[in-house]
């Protein structure tokens, strides 16, 4: 009974000791990037509860070996208790994993459905196109077009911050991929298969992107930025580009 009492106590020590870590500063990104859009924070707070989850399963099991070494060490020549089972332990440790695993997987499934949710009336349509070896990022409502050279700047995905944006993925060759490490998502644009993805930029910025499928010779040369500007500024932008397409 005083073996248990310890254990008890011991446990109750560790879940204070976490709480009070996990009250006095603010979630860590644990390693991912600052989030730059609404749909990337819908994914930084699973990885944020996926880590945290490891480290709490962490912690008791790191706890319980070192109680079971200084409980159970040896003083003498005495043979231990044979007792081969303990039921209600290992049915406790049988149904918390499978809860554990079954919470992730409702969570990771939110996850998924609020970041590939494509609204029925975005604010902006642009349509980027992947190509051997660069990018091009239309605006069909503006009539706009940028299109990058390997041998020249990257290309500017220009986009007003707060708006819903409908990117259209295609790929006029092979298979590439659209990804913006601040965004914490990529996906592939395939020959043949319509991809679509909603982006709200919440803060202006510059951000890299890159193309994430090897794609041929020179796939380290598709490489492009995410301008993310005011509302004003975009407008003032797409005036710009469509004053220059005139020309």
């Amino acid at each position: 009974m005083a073996a248990r009492v310890r254990f008890g106590l011991l446990i109750a020590v560790i879940a204070v000791i976490a709480l009070i870590g996990l009250g006095g500063c603010a979630i860590p990104r644990f390693g991912a990037p600052r989030p730059a859009s609404r749909q990337a924070g819908h994914t930084l707070g699973l990885w944020q509860g996926t880590v945290i989850a490891a480290l709490t399963v962490g912690v008791i099991v790191w706890s319980l070996i070192i109680w079971s070494i200084v409980r159970y060490r040896r003083r003498s020549d005495a043979v231990p208790n044979q007792n081969p089972e303990n039921i209600p332990i290992e049915i406790f440790y049988t149904i918390v994993p499978i809860l554990i695993i079954a919470g992730l997987f409702f969570f990771t499934l939110r996850t998924q459905s609020s970041t590939n949710k494509v609204s029925k009336r975005p604010q902006l349509v642009v349509d980027v196109v992947g190509f051997q070896w660069q990018w091009q990022f239309r605006y069909p409502g503006e009539g706009v077009t940028v299109t990058g050279n390997s041998e020249g700047k990257r290309p500017q995905l220009v986009l007003p911050v707060g708006q819903t944006v409908q990117l259209n993925l295609k790929a006029a060759d092979v298979n590439h991929s659209f990804w913006v490490p601040r965004f914490l998502s990529k996906r592939d644009l395939i020959p043949g298969v319509r991809n679509r993805i909603n982006v709200n930029v919440t803060e202006p910025g510059t951000f890299v992107g890159r193309c994430a499928e090897f794609c041929g010779l020179d796939h380290w040369r598709m490489n492009f930025e995410v301008r993310a500007v005011s509302e004003a500024n975009y407008k003032s932008w797409i005036r710009s580009q469509q004053g220059r397409a005139q020309q």
